[in-house]
């Protein structure tokens, strides 16, 4: 017997797309990648040679289940600085990047049949997460023009005795909308005893005067997730890490200990070189994925996709692809297939996402002139 909670569970498209355009590759033709979250910039010199140094003094132990010391004080030190808190290090994990970190945040709030409230749309694994261990995700309609995200207004009307957690993601995937400090502080207000889970991952890539915040700045009722695959350029190297309340540090030990036993000892070495070490390549960087930002937008706009509001972080844009198709998981398979550009369904997203795709500019601007080239000529040739 296969398990009725899992068994439902949609594919991930985005991987999909990603392993289709893999194979017509394979077969010699060109692709144009504006699919996949990943970051097209190398992981810096210096976190590199910190991994190497600490396998040459053969850190491939097990380590403590909550992460090596320095790392966790690195962590809490940086959210401390950057958003005036007082995180004790003790209220760090260290995970294996931030799936697990999700998984067990579910685990510690979620009961069977209870609640956890997030947008519609939504990064496409959330509501999977929920499933799998026997809760039901609440999708809250989100509009265009709020960035497609939760907010005080569309949350008041969904939540209840059952809910167990609210899922927010600032700044967002799939918009890269950035959440207004008000609007969190709004919602914290609205939470009250319900806890919050924060994701986080997108923190440190905002552009222009856009200023990224914390839910911890509003409430300590929250836990925070985040890594360093995005702002660091450290996908492969699954490290992510959860704040949590200094009540709730035990029991996320106690499951990491059991599920997952720690993250990995040398990567942990090189996170702390992210966190301490120089910070001139993630400004360069965000200022690169500005640049693409711009064109993009532009581009998009110009072809004739509905684009009515502004994303000013991640590296995501979400647009209405409704003056094309009615049906846009067909529409991007169609796209990859006769133009060789990759993007994502909104249908990834939710039921909110349909009607739209997501698109990705972490690649070079020349790759991605390339790609708006394409798409115009199959849109409007």
């Amino acid at each position: 017997m296969i398990s009725q909670k899992v068994a439902g569970i949609p594919p991930f498209y985005v991987m999909e797309v990603l392993e289709r355009a893999q194979q017509l590759e394979a077969q010699g033709k060109s692709i144009i990648h504006l699919e996949i979250g990943e970051p097209d910039f190398p992981t810096a010199p210096h976190i590199c040679e910190a991994a190497h140094n600490a396998l040459d003094a053969c850190n491939t132990t097990y380590t403590h289940s909550q992460g090596i010391p320095e790392l966790r004080k690195s962590i809490a030190a940086d959210y401390n600085t950057r958003f005036n808190l007082d995180i004790d290090p003790s209220q760090v994990v260290v995970t294996s990047g931030t799936s697990p970190a999700l998984m067990l945040s579910f685990m510690a709030l979620v009961d069977e049949g209870m609640k956890v409230t997030m947008s519609n749309p939504h990064y496409a694994c959330y509501p999977n997460f929920v499933k799998a261990i026997g809760g039901k995700a609440v999708l809250v309609p989100a509009k265009e023009e709020e960035g497609y995200c939760l907010n005080s207004d569309n949350l008041s009307a969904n939540i209840d005795a059952d809910t167990a957690a609210i899922l927010m993601n600032s700044p967002s995937n799939p918009a890269g909308y950035l959440m207004p400090p008000e609007e969190m502080q709004a919602i914290a207000d609205l939470a009250g005893a319900i806890p919050i889970i924060s994701d986080e991952i997108y923190q440190g890539l905002v552009y222009r005067n856009a200023e990224d915040h914390s839910i911890l700045e509003y409430t300590d009722n929250a836990i925070v997730l985040n890594g360093f695959s995005k702002k660091y350029c450290m996908t492969g190297w699954r490290l992510g890490y959860m704040i949590v309340p200094p009540n709730m540090t035990r029991l996320i030990q106690k499951m990491q200990q059991n599920f997952f036993i720690c993250a990995n000892n040398f990567v942990q070495h090189a996170a702390v070189a992210a966190l301490t070490g120089p910070q001139d390549h993630v400004k360069s960087m965000v200022e690169t994925y500005d640049k693409r930002r711009i064109y993009m937008l532009e581009k998009l706009k110009s072809m004739g996709f509905g684009i009515n509001y502004t994303p000013d972080g991640a590296f995501y844009i979400l647009a209405d692809a409704g003056e094309f198709t009615g049906n846009a998981l067909e529409f991007s398979r169609q796209i990859l297939e006769e133009t060789g550009v990759a993007i994502t369904p909104g249908i990834d997203f939710g039921s909110g996402g349909e009607g739209h795709v997501r698109f990705s500019y972490a690649n070079s601007i020349e790759n991605i002139e390339t790609g708006m080239e394409r798409l115009d000529a199959f849109l409007n040739g």
